[in-house]
């Protein structure tokens, strides 16, 4: 009679193995999925008790989920026994396949190691198949692909038939295990994909935001800012600008599309440019606007790229510094300029001098032949010891030697015109201002200084500089002049301060002594300018006072 109805015992048993297994596939998380695998156990497979021992990302096993009874699972749900009790549990006992099942004989071993556990009350075993409340049968659940990599372990406790489980009932279990390791492992999997897409929204958020965060700093930007292309054909045209740079440069975004920073940077600017690194990089330069003139600004420089291997651009910060320049430039002006009249002032006069002299006296050589061998032979002991001409390492030689640019500067000869043209430098000392300042005072004698600096800019050229050392005298620079061409220019000066000056309805006038140096090099600049004001006293004194004296 028991065998006639072995195969509808199997028949039910298979499908409530079925319905078990389907209801694995409805669990929405790894939490659901577990407590499925544990309650189909007791539905689907006739155990009183099912418990889902789940490994830990630790490598020990934690009570996950508990079915059959209410009682065991609030006291042991979420216990965590060690990997280490368990590899012993699964290592002992009888080995169905895949199944360990460790019978009460055995089992007393196990009743002070770590593994939580729910022990069954009832009566002895009758006969030899019988289940035994101590007895234990886990089912291991290894992950997909053929590995051992272990998920869990299922555990079960009293058959409901109280025998213990025959062939059928121990492939069951088996294959529900094998099943469950899917179960959890694809729970795992859409949970990992949840948490990723829940990640990934999140980092699109912050990184929308962030873009949003940048156009607005961008648009809204109290100073200029601009995006441009990096690298290619088209390095430097600028792709975007903010409000703010089309105001600084007057122009409206769709045009400044059509330029690069190099199309807008004055001309004397564009080695400026070029120089600064696109990598960080900052310059202070002219940038053209709108209606032609030219506005100082900062430019702040920085690399951005578009993702981790695209395209790279050029964030370019760009800041008015007009005011700041203009502020610079008028400090620069009032340390080299006189306060009163506008013109260089003494330290800018000898600045001048001292770029156009140097400190070795012009001797040329008196053949072309000897020219030639000066120059092999500075050449030649250069090679030889590393030196340049002269003993001075490492750069041109003051005043010759073959790498030698300097353009000597040379004093015309005064008594025999041979056609040089020299560098002449003009001491001028007004006669008759002292009186004037005492007879009407300081305002016109300021007023007199002022009238005599103009008269004396407009009669020289625009490269001449015309000075004032302090007081009333003022020296004049011309350079390419002959000894006839700085005496003719004396006269122009002179004849020029005559005229009266009115001041405040009054006329006043006043004369010149005039003395004319040679700015040579080999001459110091003090030396230069002490010589043009000896030869301006001997002038002074070689006239009569009739001809000094202030009209």
């Amino acid at each position: 009679m028991e065998a006639e109805s072995e195969p509808y015992v199997r028949l039910a048993t298979m499908r409530q193995l079925h319905q078990a297994v389907a209801d694995l596939n409805t669990a929405r998380s790894l939490a659901d999925t577990l407590q499925t695998v544990a309650d189909g156990i007791v539905t689907g497979l006739g155990y009183e008790l099912g418990c889902v021992n789940l490994v830990r990302p630790d490598g020990d096993l934690v009570i996950a989920a508990f079915a059959g009874n209410a009682a065991a699972e609030a006291l042991i749900t979420g216990r965590v026994g060690s990997r280490a009790s368990w590899e012993r549990r699964l290592s002992m006992g009888e080995a169905w396949d895949q199944l360990r099942f460790i019978p009460h004989t055995e089992g007393w071993v196990l009743l002070d190691d770590d593994v939580p556990q729910w022990h069954t009350e009832g009566p002895e075993p009758r006969f030899e198949d019988e289940w035994h409340p101590l007895d234990r049968l886990y089912a291991p659940m290894y992950a997909s692909g053929g590995g051992r990599d272990l998920l869990g372990v299922i555990s079960v406790d009293r058959p409901r038939n109280g025998r213990r489980p025959g062939a059928w009932g121990r492939e069951a279990l088996q294959m529900y295990a094998s099943q469950a390791a899917i179960a959890i492992s694809n729970a795992r999997l859409r949970a990992n994909m949840q948490r990723a897409l829940v990640r990934l929204e999140r980092e699109q958020q912050a990184l929308r935001a962030s873009e949003e965060s940048f156009r607005q700093a961008f648009e809204y930007a109290p100073s200029g800012m601009a995006i441009a292309e990096m690298g290619g054909d088209q390095h430097g045209r600028l792709l975007r600008t903010n409000d703010a740079l089309c105001r600084l440069l007057g122009r409206p975004a769709s045009v400044l599309r059509r330029y690069s920073f190099a199309d807008l940077v004055h001309p004397e600017d564009i080695g400026t440019l070029l120089r600064t690194s696109a990598e960080g990089g900052r310059a202070e330069l002219r940038l053209g606007r709108r209606d032609g003139t030219y506005l100082w600004v900062s430019l702040r420089n920085s690399v951005v790229a578009d993702t981790a291997d695209g395209p790279r651009f050029l964030l370019t910060h760009v800041e008015d510094i007009e005011e700041r320049k203009r502020h610079e430039l008028n400090l620069a002006h009032r340390a080299s300029h006189d306060a009163l009249t506008g013109l260089p002032n003494s330290a800018e006069l000898k600045s001048r001098l001292s770029a156009r002299i140097c400190e070795r006296p012009h001797s040329p050589a008196t053949t072309a032949i000897e020219a030639l061998d000066a120059a092999y032979g500075d050449v030649e002991s250069s090679l030889t010891h590393g030196y340049q001409a002269d003993g001075y390492e490492g750069e041109a030689a003051p005043g010759g030697g073959p790498y030698d640019h300097h353009v000597h500067t040379v004093a015309p000869d005064a008594e025999h015109d041979d056609g040089t043209k020299g560098l002449a430098v003009l001491f001028c000392d007004l006669d008759g201002f002292k009186s004037i300042n005492d007879r009407f005072g300081h305002h016109t004698g300021d007023a007199v200084l002022i009238e005599v600096a103009r008269r004396l800019s407009t009669c020289v050229r625009d490269g001449d500089t015309v000075a004032r050392l302090g007081g009333d005298e003022f020296v004049v620079l011309a350079d390419g002049l002959g000894a006839a061409d700085a005496a003719d220019l004396a006269v122009r000066l002179r004849n020029a301060i005559i005229p009266p000056i009115r001041v405040d309805g009054r006329a006043v006038r006043v004369g010149a002594s005039f003395g004319i140096g040679w700015a040579e090099c080999g001459m110091s600049v003090e030396e230069v300018l002490r010589s043009a004001d000896q030869r301006m006293y001997v002038e002074k004194r070689s006239r009569s006072k009739v001809h000094r004296r202030a009209g």
